[in-house]
């Protein structure tokens, strides 16, 4: 029977092991967390490798997703489907085992983490998700922990402050953190740019801290912390000083070790002190059966949970889709309406028949329409569906993928569009893990006014634009509104609402259908031109085509609220729509990109300015004069 000295020895084999034969890698961090790794995967954790998505197991998140092949030994050891030819290809091309962990990628992944604080951020919106739900369907349906391993990296970014204050104030009671402060940066060593007492900060925060001190070795003392973690009423972070690269010879304690230092011989050394044999990738059958039996112990519990839940309680995937499909408001055509104000009457409509939709804004609740309920998500009321992230942007967004990476819930939040940029990082994963969340941005443009350049979007659309896998709507009209939020429903991946804070008028001819990404907004069937346009944009050219049709030319409008929607689209229908003459691009943004489509742009290639929303507009080019001029500059 394999002891547990040898199986820790197994994993930080493996830790140097895998590094080494792909000529890259982190070995140090992951050898100094072998005993974490086994007493959470062994004595604490509740999960079934053999149902890696069973809805109430607890969530693992390794933050410092650089030391990602100690997560992929744990998951090989314990079940999760990892071979160990998965081991042997880390980070090779196509492998199951890839640089960092990548959620939907390799079984057991709940979060692609790298960036770092991104993960333990995400955790943040792991366990308001948990709470929730536990709220929301009862404490005997939904009770599990969220466990997220934070190295000095994490807690050094800014982002894991926000996360932190957020995760304090909201009481998160399901929230674990192990910071492991072993001291050590790439540069080297933390004092040269990290000094603050890491204990009094949480404890600033209201979380329960716990320090361990030198006890990573330590897995009787470990599991018994962990275990009084589980039952605090706060978010509780665990202290543990270890040594990176132990138990190496030359290396342990050493910068070095962060990265690719252990080379073939001092594999070989640090495998002699610790007993084990100098074979590559080396796994006794005794450390593995031990290890599979710990990762099938929670299937008695999981089996039972199924037995005694009636699955057809989480309605949550079939209320969404049929939301996408039934959503349908009707406005008056005679009242301009700012489409954050008609996003607002969206999300009451959703909020009134799917339960599981929560969220909120940063500090900005009622100017970007994001009233879910008159309930605040707290420690007194788990079933809170409005969350106020406060100023916090950053955590708000990795809240936000790590909420929809949980399961069971749509998050939505919140925030001006130039403040996009302070979330960028959290949207880019979102998209890259395919995380259903909508992100709603107001205030899209220029006609914010009088508050100038610093709060007026100029290059923010294109930019949200360019990440793949994100779909970008930028809606004309109420009515275009509703199709927004019907494909944000309906889509398998982030979405970003991009929406006016001014009032614009409900067009003739807009529909709150997909309508392909894009469409005719008025019937030309040989126009001498075609305007394009998103947003409130659309309205001006639908003037400019007037105008255009009193000289005697004809204009089709276009909008194309969905860039990705329309990209999806046939060539026939694509050139149907913008074939046969020359296209006109009119955006309230950089003309970076409308290329792609258009011929000449309207557009802002510069900073905004300081007055009133219409006088900017036209300074700035956006006017139907101006349009209609360069229109009929293009006709020949």
């Amino acid at each position: 029977m394999a002891t547990e000295a040898q199986a820790i020895n197994v994993i930080r084999g493996l830790a140097m092991d895998a590094p080494l034969a792909a000529k890259s890698g982190h070995q140090g961090t992951a050898m100094a967390l072998a005993p974490l790794a086994h007493a959470l995967f062994v004595n604490v954790m509740n999960y079934d490798s053999q149902a890696p998505d069973w809805r109430n197991r607890d969530r693992f998140i390794l933050s410092c997703g650089h030391a990602s092949i100690l997560q992929y030994s744990m998951l090989y050891l314990t079940g999760y489907g990892l071979s160990l030819d998965d081991l042997k290809s880390f980070r090779q091309l196509g492998s199951a085992t890839p640089g960092h962990p990548e959620a939907g990628h390799t079984a057991g992944v709940e979060v692609t983490t790298g960036p770092l604080g991104q993960g333990f951020a995400n955790a943040v919106g792991m366990a308001i998700s948990e709470r929730y739900q536990r709220s929301l369907y009862g404490q005997d349906v939904i009770d599990h922990n969220i466990f997220v391993i934070a190295s000095d990296g994490d807690l050094s970014e800014g982002i894991s402050h926000e996360a932190a204050s957020l995760a304090g104030h909201l009481q998160l009671g399901k929230l674990v953190c192990i910071y492991d402060d072993n001291k050590i940066t790439i540069d080297g060593g933390t004092d040269l740019s990290y000094s603050e007492d890491a204990a009094q900060r949480f404890e600033s925060y209201g979380w329960e801290v716990i320090k361990l001190g030198k006890a990573s070795e330590d897995v009787a003392k470990l599991t018994e912390a962990l275990q009084a973690a589980r039952a605090t009423s706060k978010p509780t972070m665990l202290i543990m000083e270890s040594e990176v690269g132990f138990p190496s010879p030359n290396l342990t304690g050493n910068p070095k070790a962060h990265g690719l230092a252990f080379d073939a011989d001092e594999v070989a050394a640090t495998k002699e002190v610790m007993g084990l044999a100098n074979e590559p990738f080396y796994v006794p059958d005794d450390v593995l059966s031990m290890y599979r039996a710990a990762g099938s112990r929670g299937s008695e519990v999981r089996q039972a949970w199924e037995a005694s839940v009636d699955q057809s309680t989480f309605a949550h995937a079939a209320q969404v889709a049929d939301a996408a499909k039934e959503l349908a408001i009707e406005f008056d055509a005679a009242k301009p309406l700012a489409t954050r104000k008609a996003s607002q009457a969206c999300l009451t409509e959703l909020a009134g028949t799917v339960p599981t939709v929560i969220g909120g804004a940063a500090d900005l609740t009622g100017n970007t329409g994001l009233k879910i309920s008159d309930i605040a998500q707290s420690e007194a009321d788990g079933a809170g569906r409005q969350i106020y992230f406060g100023i916090r942007e950053h955590a708000q967004g990795a809240a936000l993928v790590g909420a929809a990476q949980h399961g069971g819930v749509l998050p939505v939040s919140g925030t001006f569009l130039v403040f996009a940029d302070y979330m960028r990082p959290s949207i880019r994963l979102a998209a890259m893990s395919g995380s259903q969340c909508v992100f709603v941005f107001t205030h899209d443009s220029v006609g914010v006014g009088e508050d100038g350049p610093t709060h007026q979007p100029i290059e923010q659309v294109m930019s949200l634009r360019s990440i793949p896998g994100l779909q970008v709507i930028r809606p004309a009209d109420a009515n275009e509104t509703v199709s927004a939020w019907r494909q944000a429903l309906s889509y398998a991946g982030p979405t970003a609402l991009i929406l006016s804070r001014q009032d614009l008028p409900i067009l003739p001819g807009t529909h709150q259908d997909d309508m392909a990404g894009a469409y005719a907004v008025n019937d030309v069937e040989s126009p001498d031109v075609i305007l394009l346009a998103t947003g409130s944009e659309v309205s001006l050219c639908a003037e400019a085509a007037d105008k255009l049709r009193a000289q005697g030319k004809s204009a089709r409008v276009v909008s194309m609220p969905n860039w990705l929607l329309f990209d999806q689209q046939s060539e026939e229908y694509q050139s149907r729509l913008l074939g046969g003459a020359p296209v006109l691009s009119v955006e309230a943004g950089v003309t970076l990109g409308w290329d792609k489509y258009a011929d000449a742009c309207v557009g802002i290639d510069r900073f905004g300015a300081s007055g009133p929303a219409a006088e900017v507009m036209v300074e700035l080019g956006l006017s139907v004069d101006n349009i209609a001029t360069k229109a009929g500059e293009l006709i020949k």
